[in-house]
């Protein structure tokens, strides 16, 4: 029996992997109760959410992606486990059509993996579309953009007294990216994408984050 993501192709079985830095920005204010536990509610009636990837090595099924960006946006629920949510997503559009179409089967969870786990919240998907995706990382500030949809830049946190100049971190926190982001906050956000509007006001950030199914 085939652990979930891998598959048969003519005998050999296929698999995939993805490194790289993540960004994320969200509606609530710092810091964010859904990641402290998914189960805790926004600090609104609402979460919305954009997640950006930034892959710098990969392969998903022999088809290298070392270069991509991918950028999720959701509207959840107050209660993220409540599910429902609205999800879009962006593809750099610098990927080829095989990339484009490996990616979207990482990212709507098809192929198992992280995103497996969070597709039975998914009520609706609002499209996926391809857009030009630039990521800009710079000590602790990251900056995103999305086509003219979004626009934002985040600053990771440093706390008062920790002279050696190290954010502040989660750590054995549940999120698709990993136990262990960076805090952070949003320095400008301008966010309006798939319906979706809002203002980022916190924000989590890893700068090496690994996948694989």
């Amino acid at each position: 029996m085939l652990a979930a993501g891998k598959h048969w192709i003519e005998g050999v079985v296929m698999s995939w992997n993805l490194k790289g830095s993540y960004v994320e920005t969200c509606s609530c204010e710092l810091m964010c109760p859904c990641n402290l536990s998914l189960d805790h509610g926004a600090t609104y009636d609402y979460c919305r959410v954009t997640l950006v990837f930034n892959i710098r090595d990969g392969s998903i099924e022999g088809t290298d992606v070392a270069g991509c960006r991918v950028a999720l946006i959701a509207d959840t629920p107050k209660v993220m486990t409540e599910g429902n949510w609205r999800v879009g997503v962006f593809v750099h559009d610098a990927a080829s059509e095989e990339q484009f179409n490996r990616l979207v089967q990482v990212f709507s969870g098809q192929l198992g993996g992280p995103m497996a786990g969070l597709a039975p919240l998914i009520g609706e998907m609002l499209g996926v579309e391809r857009a030009t995706i630039t990521v800009e990382d710079n000590g602790l500030r990251h900056s995103v953009r999305v086509g003219d949809m979004i626009d934002f830049e985040i600053e990771d946190i440093v706390p008062f007294g920790v002279e050696t100049g190290e954010p502040v971190r989660f750590s054995g926190m549940f999120h698709p990216v990993g136990s262990d982001l960076t805090m952070a906050e949003a320095k400008r956000s301008r966010i309006s994408a798939f319906g979706i509007d809002y203002e980022g006001k916190t924000g989590l950030s890893k700068s090496d984050f690994s996948w694989a199914a």
